[in-house]
C-alpha cells in the first residue's frame, strides 16, 4: 500500500512539472499571434514578425517610399516605382498610382516636394470616386526630346478625361520644356509642321466639377491649361508662364464648357491669356494679372463658316500689361452665331498696343476672302477701362452685313504710352450704341446710335444658337 502511494505521488509531481512547462509556451504562443495596434493593415499571409519584417526591407529596397497601407487614402508615386531624379521615366508609376487612387473616395495621389518626375505624354481617365486629389507639390516635366512624344498625335501632355469632383492642387510646377521642343526638327522643320501640333500641357475633357489651384505651369510648346467639353471649373491662384515670343501659347483656353470662375492668377505667355471659344457661357475671370500677352480673348469665331455661340462673360478687375490687346473679340467671316451679355469693367492696361478690340474680319494671314455672313455681336459693355496704349486706344471693325448692337462705353480713359502724339485714333465701323461718362480721348465715344437695324440682323443670328 506504501508503495503505491508512493507511486501515485511521483506521477503527480511529474504531471505537475510539466504543466508548467507546456502552459506558458502555450501562453506565449497566444500573446505572439494576437496582431498589435500597429499590424491591423499588415497581412502577409500569417508571417512571423521577423519575416514581416524582411518583406518590409525588401520592399523599401525596391521602391523609395513605402506602399500604401491598406485603407490608405495617400498615394504617392513614390510608392509605385517613380524614382524623381528628373532623368528615369516614371510615367507608369504616375498612372499606377492613379488607378489605384482612383477607386478610393477621397484620395489623394501625391507628386512630393523635393523630387522631379521625367513624365510621357498620359491620359489619366475616369471615372473614378469623388473628390480625387492630385497633389503637386514636385516638378513634373514634359520630354525635351521630340523621340518620346507619339508622331501623329501631338494634342496634349496630361490628358484628363471623364472625371468628376476632382481637384488638381499643390505647390509644385508643371514644365512643358516648350522652348526645347519648338527649337527641335519635328516641330519646325517637317513641311507639314503647323502650331496646332504642339501639345497642351494639361486638357480636361468631358469632366465637371474641376478644380485647379495654386499649382504653376510653366514653359509649354502651346495652350497652359485646356477646358473642353465641361462644365463647373474652379481655377484659382494659379500662375501660368512662357515668354513673350512663344507662339499660340494660350494661358487658359476654353471651349465648348460653361458654368466657369478664373480668379486670382498671374498669366504670362506668348499668345491670349485667357481664350474663350465656341460653345462657352457663363464664364466669369476677375483679379486676374495679365503679363504678357495678348490679353483676354473671345474668339477667333466662325471659322471655316462654323457656327460659333458665346454668351454671359463677365470679365472684372483685370491688370493687363506688355500686351497686344486688353479686350478683345475677334470673328472670322463667314461664320454664323453669336456673341452676347460681355461686360469687361475696371480693366487696368499698361503700354498695351489696343486695349479694345472688336474685329470682325480677322485673318491669320496677308489676306482672307470676303463673305457675307458673320458672327453677331450684340449687348457688349465697357465700364472703367483706364491705362496706356502704344498704338491705338480702341478699335472697333463691325460687319458690314451684320452690324455690332448694343454697344457701351462707360468712362474710359486711355492715353498714349510715354505721352506720344503720333499714336493712330480711335476706330469705329457699324459699330452702334451709347458712350456714358467720362472719356479720354474724347473720340473713344465714336459710336453710331441708330442700331435699330443692327438689332433685327443680331435677333436672328441670337436664335439660332
Amino acid at each position: 500500500m506504501a508503495n503505491q502511494s508512493y507511486s501515485l505521488v511521483c506521477h503527480l509531481l511529474i504531471l505537475l512539472a510539466f504543466s508548467n512547462i507546456i502552459i506558458p509556451s502555450i501562453s506565449s504562443v497566444k500573446r505572439q499571434e494576437k496582431p498589435g495596434r500597429t499590424d491591423k493593415h499588415e497581412d502577409y499571409g500569417g508571417a512571423s514578425r521577423d519575416f514581416k519584417h524582411i518583406l518590409r526591407k525588401d520592399y523599401l529596397r525596391n521602391y523609395s517610399s513605402p506602399p500604401p497601407r491598406y485603407g490608405s487614402r495617400i498615394y504617392s508615386v513614390l510608392s509605385f516605382g517613380a524614382a524623381g531624379d528628373g532623368a528615369s521615366d516614371d510615367s507608369k508609376a504616375l498612372v499606377s498610382a492613379w488607378k489605384a487612387a482612383c477607386k478610393v473616395s477621397k484620395a489623394t495621389i501625391e507628386i512630393p516636394t523635393g523630387y522631379n518626375f521625367l513624365i510621357k505624354p498620359v491620359t489619366l481617365q475616369g471615372p473614378c470616386m469623388p473628390h480625387l486629389i492630385l497633389q503637386i507639390d514636385g516638378t513634373l516635366l514634359a520630354p525635351s526630346s521630340t523621340s518620346a512624344w507619339p508622331k501623329y498625335n501631338l494634342l496634349q501632355w496630361l490628358n484628363f478625361k471623364w472625371l468628376h469632383d476632382f481637384t488638381i492642387q499643390g505647390s509644385g510646377t508643371l514644365d512643358g520644356q516648350g522652348s526645347q521642343l519648338r527649337n527641335t526638327s519635328q516641330f519646325h522643320q517637317s513641311p507639314k509642321a503647323k502650331p496646332e501640333t504642339r501639345p497642351t500641357v494639361i486638357r480636361f475633357y468631358k469632366s465637371y466639377n474641376i478644380t485647379v489651384r495654386n499649382i504653376r505651369i510653366v514653359n509649354s510648346p502651346q495652350c497652359h491649361l485646356k477646358f473642353d467639353s465641361s462644365r463647373g471649373i474652379k481655377v484659382k491662384s494659379l500662375t501660368i508662364s512662357s515668354s513673350q515670343d512663344s507662339p499660340n501659347t494660350d494661358g487658359i483656353h476654353l471651349q465648348n464648357t460653361r458654368d466657369v470662375e478664373i480668379k486670382n492668377s498671374n498669366i504670362g505667355c506668348g499668345d491670349d491669356c485667357v481664350s474663350i471659344q465656341t460653345g462657352c457661357s457663363n464664364i466669369h475671370i476677375h483679379n486676374v494679372n495679365c503679363n504678357p500677352g495678348h490679353g483676354i480673348s473671345l474668339g477667333g469665331l466662325g471659322r471655316s463658316n462654323s457656327l460659333a455661340c458665346v454668351s454671359d462673360v463677365s470679365v472684372d478687375n483685370i491688370n493687363v500689361q506688355n500686351a497686344l490687346s486688353g479686350v478683345r473679340i475677334k470673328t472670322w467671316q463667314g461664320g454664323v452665331g453669336s456673341v452676347r451679355n460681355v461686360t469687361f469693367s475696371n480693366v487696368k492696361v499698361s503700354n498695351v498696343e489696343i486695349p479694345i478690340v472688336i474685329d470682325q474680319y480677322y485673318c491669320n494671314k496677308k489676306s482672307c476672302k470676303n463673305k457675307t455672313d458673320a458672327v453677331a455681336i450684340s449687348d457688349i459693355t465697357y465700364k472703367g477701362i483706364s491705362g496706356t496704349y502704344s498704338f491705338q486706344p480702341m478699335h472697333l471693325a463691325c460687319s458690314d452685313s451684320t452690324p455690332c448692337s448694343g454697344l457701351n462705353l462707360i468712362n474710359v480713359k486711355l492715353s498714349p504710352e510715354n505721352n506720344s502724339q503720333a499714336l493712330q485714333k480711335p476706330f469705329c465701323w457699324k459699330s452702334y450704341g451709347k458712350a456714358y461718362g467720362l472719356f479720354d480721348p474724347s473720340s473713344v465715344g465714336c459710336l453710331q446710335r441708330n442700331d435699330r437695324l443692327s438689332k433685327t440682323l443680331t435677333k436672328s443670328h441670337n436664335n439660332t444658337c
